[in-house]
């Protein structure tokens, strides 16, 4: 059977994939671009996207809405068809500033994880850019669509469902991550499907649930589809694309990690995620790392207590300097033995997935 396309509104995605966003710099346009490509939704990371503009360090939230707008026309420009969206951190100071430009560039769909976007309806009012909050719980999508339904008589136009087995930052607790019995992602689709159906009844409105974490090869796609959800969203296999953004040390570092190489670690702002040990987080564990420029990026983050850059880190990592980054990765990172095409992925993707279906 085909595989149903995924609907949010207005926009149908012939493949129901979200590629995640990926940050800093990991999946800009020509990710994002060579996904909406295939049918898919390409995803832009805004975290600290003016890295490259030579005023970055002086003028940081000026750099990153000048580096927001060229990565979207880029985008644009090279899938004038496709469907775009942006991940924009709700932690990051310049949050309304960079939601407002992405809905002036005119982008599809915004995706908002690291904390509850609790203004995002606000922001884009008036527009057909779509708001879909990221959640690692039953409970975070309740508050979230209540507030949104007290506040603006909106809801979400999909909701992502990220478990505990993704890169980056998780919204569960270090215990949690290290503990035996992680909650299962599937439970958690279904449980956040169930809590959107009154407000699904109150406003008419079909709410995607798109499940994320961990997701590696079609027959994973085919079993979320089962259980309810709309779609997936896959990160880390994208990054062993030669369409990904990265420096091809970064991808390679992916390739060449072995399972006991993935670790917990903890970013400045105190949210786990998940990296490969290196020289980095060696030297982090042994002591605070010193700070030689604050961004101001990142809301409750203090260059005095934080035990190293999040910033600094990432950019090294992205640009090749391995030893020196933060790479992070999901679970199944080691998993991957070779870089692929954009179109090559999802042909094997979408192919494994219907003849599960099947």
């Amino acid at each position: 059977m085909n595989l149903p396309s995924l609907k949010i509104g207005d926009l149908i995605a012939k493949v129901p994939i979200i590629q995640g966003g990926m940050g800093i710099g990991v999946s800009l346009s020509k990710l994002a671009s060579a996904v909406a490509n295939e049918g898919g939704i390409g995803v832009i990371s805004g975290v600290q996207i003016g890295f490259r503009e030579k005023d970055f360090k002086i003028n940081n939230d000026i750099a990153n809405i000048r580096g927001l707008i060229k990565e979207i026309r880029k985008a644009r420009e090279l899938s004038p068809n496709g469907i775009l969206g942006v991940n924009i951190l709700s932690a990051v100071n310049n949050y309304k500033d960079m939601v407002k430009t992405a809905v002036k560039e005119k982008i599809d769909l915004i995706i908002s994880g690291a904390g509850l976007p609790k203004q995002l309806p606000e922001l884009v009012k008036g527009s057909n850019t779509k708001i879909a909050p990221i959640v690692s719980s039953s409970k975070a999508i309740s508050v979230i669509a209540k507030i949104w339904d007290k506040r603006y008589k909106y809801i979400p136009d999909a909701v992502i469902v990220e478990g505990p087995y993704a890169g980056g930052h998780l919204g569960f607790s270090v215990q949690q991550l290290k503990s035996l019995k992680l909650p299962k992602l599937s439970d958690i689709v279904k449980e956040v499907i169930e809590t959107l159906k009154p407000f699904e009844e109150k406003y008419k409105k079909k709410v995607p649930v798109i499940a994320a974490g961990g997701i590696y090869t079609g027959r994973d796609i085919a079993k979320f589809l089962k259980i309810g959800a709309a779609g997936v969203q896959m990160a880390t296999r994208f990054v062993a694309t030669e369409e990904c953004d990265a420096h091809i040390n970064f991808k390679n570092a992916y390739i060449s990690a072995k399972e006991e190489d993935i670790q917990i670690v903890v970013s400045p702002l105190g949210m786990p995620g998940r990296a490969i040990r290196n020289e980095f987080i060696k030297s982090v564990e042994k002591g605070k790392q010193p700070i030689n420029k604050c961004y101001r990026c990142l809301k409750h983050c203090s260059p005095a207590s934080a035990p190293y850059c999040i910033s600094d880190a990432l950019i090294n990592s992205v640009q090749g300097d391995i030893e020196r980054g933060l790479v992070f990765v999901g679970t199944t990172a080691y998993r991957l033995k070779e870089i692929t095409t954009v179109k090559k992925l999802i042909n094997e993707l979408v192919s494994e997935a219907e003849e599960s279906l099947g």
